[in-house]
């Protein structure tokens, strides 16, 4: 979590990322000017879009990346690298500058999400890091956008903490809430990034009761009658009376987390109207994922609460991003394009610029990446890249608030039929101009 645990973030990184310097130390490649960029080849998963997340986490770990003593230490003893190069990772501090998608931004193959400029050694060493926030956060965005846009205007609350790494949770309920999602059941989350927490009662609170009604009386006298009753811990139609009888015709919600979801969210709902209680909403949750959302589009339902499948990136853990190095400096210090060739993993080398091309409409028609300079362009295009560290000092602070409203206005720029959940080509295609 870089500063917000206090920690360095230095050694969150792979082996040869620092055998490369050693080596290019040694040669004296490591003060070339080099631009990295990181890019997914293909969208993982069939998606038709993905969901850029994670940019302000990297922003922090990158402040945080410093070898102090501590770090330092463990590299001499494990004898990672020599002398020469523990000396230079001493005063290292990155000085380069770094474009990016916006966060909430969407990405397409050959999207340049991140370009990093500056000495080889400076660049080398943030790869792993990288590629550890990105790939994971932009992998539960995705996620987390295609349960959005399923579930229309009703709310979806993410409650997966239980499902992942207790670190993860935190990164994936932030990701979540970039993509739409209204709040967390993670407190952490709440507390280092100010995403609204919500949570009332599981099971156990009425198991605990010696009868569901005095659990309900107990909540609602606890937490008022807007709270949320959970209803199948036994027989969910005397839980829909029990729950009116504790909290009253103006009763906030209840919760339904078994059973076939859109036949008792109906049974539920002609039973709420019945007793009169109709400004009471219906919360259902249980292994929901977007193929389950959008079933329940046509049910009486009013919000989601969704966990394991959201945590896990519902099948597609991560994004699939790769940072690559696609230029450098050459004799004449000029930039020099480089790519690799290897089969089923080529790239495209040259430092990239993009544009979002839109219609006259303001529909989004395809992803255009200059190679070498911009993309030739007009009024209705969008430049993608914006600023995030400049000589090193970091210039982004957008908020998490800003974040969302970019993805809900990138969303609204796709074009219809962009949203379909099945597998398929990319919404946009992606169209390179080499200069």
């Amino acid at each position: 979590m870089g500063t917000r645990t206090g920690r360095s973030t230095a050694l969150l990184t792979d082996h040869y990322e620092l055998t490369m310097l050693q080596a290019t130390l040694r040669d004296g490649t490591a003060g070339r000017r080099s631009v990295f960029e990181l890019f997914a080849r293909r969208l993982s998963g069939g998606r038709r879009f993905g969901v850029v997340a994670g940019t302000g986490r990297f922003l922090e770990a990158l402040e945080s990346f410093r070898f102090g003593d501590d770090e330092l230490r463990f590299l001499r003893d494990a004898a990672v690298v020599d002398d020469d190069t523990l000396d230079w990772l001493r005063d290292f501090r990155f000085t380069g500058d770094v474009w990016g998608y916006p966060e909430g931004e969407l990405y397409f193959p050959g999207s340049p999400v991140l370009v990093v400029e500056g000495s080889f050694a400076e660049c080398v060493v943030l790869e792993t890091i990288a590629l550890s926030v990105l790939n994971h956060d932009s992998a539960i965005a995705t996620a987390a956008a295609r349960m959005t846009t399923a579930a229309g205007d009703r709310p979806c609350i993410e409650m997966g903490s239980r499902r992942t790494q207790e670190w993860s949770a935190v990164a994936a309920a932030r990701a979540a809430y970039v993509a739409g999602f209204a709040a967390t059941s993670n407190l952490e989350a709440g507390r280092a990034y100010g995403i609204p927490t919500t949570g009332t009662a599981a099971h156990s609170f009425t198991l605990v009761h010696d009868s569901e009604r005095e659990a309900f009386d107990a909540q609602v006298a606890a937490l008022g009658s807007g709270t949320t009753l959970l209803v199948d811990t036994y027989d969910i139609a005397e839980g829909v009376r029990n729950a009116i009888a504790a909290g009253g015709l103006d009763l906030g919600a209840v919760r339904l987390d078994s059973g076939d979801l859109a036949q008792v969210a109906a049974s539920v709902r002609a039973q709420l109207d019945d007793l009169g209680a109709t400004s009471t909403r219906i919360t259902v949750t249980s292994d929901l994922d977007e193929y389950a959302i959008a079933a329940l589009a046509v049910a009486p339902v009013d919000g989601y609460g969704v966990g394991t499948s959201l945590v896990t990136g519902s099948g597609v853990p991560t994004s699939g991003f790769v940072y690559k190095l696609v230029a450098r400096e050459g004799a004449d210090g000029s930039l020099i394009s480089v790519a690799k060739k290897s089969k089923d993993k080529t790239s495209v080398g040259g430092r990239k610029f993009a544009v979002r091309r839109r219609d006259e409409r303001g529909v989004a028609t395809a992803e255009v990446i200059g190679v070498g300079e911009q993309p030739d362009t007009d009024h209705d295009d969008r430049t993608l890249l914006v600023p995030l560290v400049a000589k090193g000092e970091r210039v982004d602070r957008g908020s998490l608030d800003d974040a969302r409203r970019h993805f809900r206005s990138a969303i609204d720029e796709l074009p219809p039929g962009a949203l379909r959940l099945s597998k398929g080509d990319p919404a946009l295609p992606t169209i390179y101009e080499e200069h």
